[in-house]
């Protein structure tokens, strides 16, 4: 991974709960990174709610995925579309419970072979230590907004 720029906003107390949240973060975009559904699952709540840009980017429909079945049935779509899949993170931002997290992601296509590269983001809303909202963004600007980190 690349140097990245953490940005914390809040108390002592927010700032140590921030940091356990970029913790989280990190691993799960580890897990994420190498199709890992299980660990990644263990960092989300069971009532998690993800909102994924990906069905966008391939000229679907904006789709919600819920809990962890929602969120193993996402993963099985993704690895249908893309062969391989790589998220970067340049900065995170955290205030409260919400995470934001910007860079890039690069993917070749499953059947088409082709390469793209997009601006990514993702915000988590957590809770108890477990992301229970999720949404990913192909617009930085958008999830920062989301977030009222901008």
């Amino acid at each position: 991974m690349r140097d990245m720029d953490v940005i914390y906003r809040g108390s002592s107390e927010g700032m140590r709960l921030i940091e356990e949240h970029v913790g989280l973060t990190l691993r799960a975009l580890d897990a994420y990174n190498h199709w890992e559904v299980e660990p990644l699952l263990e960092s989300l709540d069971r009532g998690v709610e993800w909102r994924p840009a990906i069905p966008m980017l391939l000229g679907g429909e904006a789709t919600v995925y819920r809990g962890h079945a929602g969120v193993r049935r996402l993963f099985r779509e993704i690895r249908d579309a893309f062969a391989e899949i790589r998220i970067e993170f340049s900065a995170i931002r955290g205030v409260g419970d919400r995470v934001v997290a910007v860079g890039h992601m690069r993917a070749r296509g499953q059947a088409s072979g082709a390469e793209t590269e997009t601006p990514w983001a993702f915000l988590a809303e957590l809770r108890q230590g477990k992301g229970f909202r999720i949404q990913t963004y192909l617009d930085p600007d958008e999830a920062l907004e989301a977030a009222e980190l901008e």
